[in-house]
């Protein structure tokens, strides 16, 4: 048994079967990962994937077994490099985030400079995507850490941990109805209007959904977006009014609209920061964890890593303050 063959199962597996696509990710020829993988199962003395013809089909029961090993297997190889560079050099490595927009454009540009500038020799890789796919990413290694409100709690082999809470605004063109009636923003009030808001999954946008139908209103959305600034781009056409996260509003850049506080209205949602347990953290990782959210300490980390179960990690952060948004 090779470690170049455990390589080639697990990443067969996570390119759904496409032997073609795997061979492409890792440089090297179609023909020998099907050769190392037929080895390999004649010498294990079973089949780890189900063929027709010379297709991949299916993981057998026995190789999905195997194929979750294979991946424990690599993360301790790659744990035994990330050790050895750490005792080499900590100022020295990569460091992959997948996040969403609102964080990338948001919240992460302060915090990334100060890291680069603290670690000039770490090369900063960002992923954008769904809270689905960040924590796919996160959950498969492809991404060192994931930061996303939604979806984190999907993959069991996360360490999710708190960062903040944060709420929403309603934003309007300055002359709009809302903006002149000074008084406290209802939901029946919003209600009134077409609404344009972030797709289901993404930034939230669950809470907002709660608040409506226990009300027993109907929210009108028009038109659902991932990212904020286009949110805001519909907004400020006359498509309807916006409901965003607060931190997303830039009253220099977004000037010609009112931004109307609704924290009152909705259920504060919380941003995790989450990494696939086993991994091992280097220096640099927990500095930047740390600069994203002060009460993460690398105690406080350890601590998370060491929780067996949700409960305990509930029962971890039940005490510590976080700042709100």
């Amino acid at each position: 048994m090779k470690l170049q063959q455990l390589r080639y199962i697990w990443e067969v597996a996570r390119h759904n079967l496409n032997v073609s696509a795997t061979a492409e990710s890792l440089f090297t020829s179609q023909p020998g990962i099907s050769k190392q993988i037929r080895l390999l199962e004649d010498e294990l003395g079973v089949q780890i994937f189900q063929r027709s013809g010379k297709h991949l089909t299916e993981v057998t029961p026995a190789g999905k077994a195997i194929i979750a090993m294979a991946g424990e297997i690599l993360d301790k190889v790659d744990n035994v490099r990330h050790v050895a560079q750490e005792f080499g050099d900590e100022h020295k490595g990569t460091l992959t985030i997948a996040t969403t927009h609102t964080q990338a454009r948001y919240v992460l540009p302060p915090l990334i400079k100060k890291f680069i500038g603290r670690y000039p020799g770490v090369a900063l890789h960002m992923h954008q995507g769904t809270p689905v796919q960040i924590s796919e990413l996160a959950s498969k290694g492809t991404a060192d850490f994931a930061i996303a409100t939604e979806a984190l709690e999907l993959f069991s082999n996360l360490v999710m941990m708190p960062c903040y809470h944060w709420n929403r605004s309603v934003l309007v063109p300055r002359k709009h109805p809302l903006a002149q009636n000074g008084g406290s923003l209802t939901l029946e009030a919003i209600a009134e209007y077409p609404i344009v808001t972030y797709v289901f999954g993404f930034t939230g946008r669950s809470q907002l959904d709660k608040a409506f139908d226990a009300a027993g209103l109907s929210a009108r959305v028009v038109f659902t977006a991932s990212d904020a600034d286009v949110i805001k781009t519909y907004v400020k056409l006359g498509l309807g009014i916006g409901i965003i996260a607060s931190m997303a509003y830039d009253s220099r850049l977004d000037a010609e609209l009112a931004c109307l506080d609704a924290s009152h209205l909705f259920e504060p949602s919380t941003t995790k920061i989450g990494f696939r347990r086993g991994i091992f953290l280097r220096g640099y990782m927990y500095d930047f964890i740390n600069l994203f959210a002060p009460h993460l300490t690398r105690d406080v980390v350890d601590a998370a890593v060491r929780c067996s179960s949700e409960e305990e990690l509930e029962e971890l952060f039940r005490d510590l303050e976080m700042p709100t948004y």
